[in-house]
């Protein structure tokens, strides 16, 4: 037989690129059109750009998606002098965007994702296009799941001691157990154990001690809860909110919480949970193409 099989066109694959970001070799995914309206993805923990490899290619015929390892993660470097904060974090994506020539962009916000990137968007506000939201870490304090009185229940343990149960809670066990989340069983089959088995392989004593940092600077984040509302409050950005209630961190009740702050934003609860690319890639992907199609087309 003897046909002939088109190669995919050349945008719609992921090109992976390595630059220099503020001294830091950074790895990152892209794809899409050079000149393509931009849509930003930072990652959450522990995972890396590598949660957004199913994603980009839906998606890459009319947006330029990009999607970074942050320092400490995936596949880029970790230096020493970083500030492993979730403000430093927010400062090097600042640096990244503007070393990949970006203007004015969308972004998304999931998982630890979310404070980094909302503190981008408070930095530059005018530059951010539209927000979609997707079981990020909420800056409402009463809408928060179960699981976090896990985290604040060791606030009060002194410094040495908060550390040591935190580190207890880095593994691959742990890290099998964030992925899979509250799923129930029909979706958790879903989930690939790429993705602790892949993220766990690339843990390393001071990656572990950089997740102790940022799990720990979670306290710290709370006070920084009213800025990010603020923000939300006062610059209305367009916004999708794309949610997986089965989600001991982030539940229904977290997603509904953005309506005080954005009452005009679009809400959808899907039937998964925190890693709702995994398992709802299709409709995330079509919420994502009508959304960005509206508010943020060439």
């Amino acid at each position: 037989m003897n046909g002939h099989v088109e190669n995919p066109p050349v945008a719609a694959l992921i090109r992976h690129r390595r630059i220099t970001v503020a001294g830091i070799e950074t790895f990152y995914r892209e794809a899409g059109p050079p000149d393509a309206p931009v849509l930003l993805l930072p990652h959450g923990y522990p995972c890396s750009s590598y949660e957004f490899r199913n994603l980009m290619p839906r998606l890459a015929d009319r947006w330029r998606l990009i999607a970074p390892d942050f320092p400490g993660a995936g596949y880029s470097g970790t230096p020493d002098d970083f500030d492993y904060s979730f403000d430093g974090h927010a400062a090097w994506l600042e640096s990244f965007v503007g070393a990949v020539d970006v203007g004015r962009f969308a972004l998304y916000l999931h998982d630890f994702g979310s404070p980094i990137g909302a503190r981008l968007a408070i930095r530059a506000p005018r530059r951010v296009v539209a927000l979609i939201i997707q079981n990020g870490d909420i800056p409402y304090e009463d809408a928060l799941g179960p699981k976090y009185a896990d985290i604040e229940a060791t606030w009060s343990l002194p410094p040495a001691e908060m550390r040591k149960v935190l580190a207890q809670a880095i593994s691959e066990k742990t890290f099998k157990e964030e992925f899979l989340n509250d799923l129930p069983p029909p979706l958790a089959e879903t989930i690939p154990p790429d993705l602790w088995t892949l993220h766990w392989s690339l843990m390393t004593p001071q990656r572990k001690q950089i997740a102790i940092d940022l799990i720990a600077g979670l306290r710290e984040n709370r006070a920084w809860f009213p800025e990010h509302r603020k923000y939300l409050r006062d610059f209305q950005p367009p916004t999708l909110i794309v949610w997986g209630p089965n989600d001991h961190y982030m539940p229904e009740k977290s997603a509904r919480a953005y309506l005080r702050d954005l009452p005009d934003a679009e809400l959808h609860l899907l039937g998964g949970g925190h890693w709702l690319l995994e398992t709802h890639l299709d409709e995330v992907a079509a919420l994502m193409r009508d959304f960005l199609g509206r508010v943020h087309a060439a």
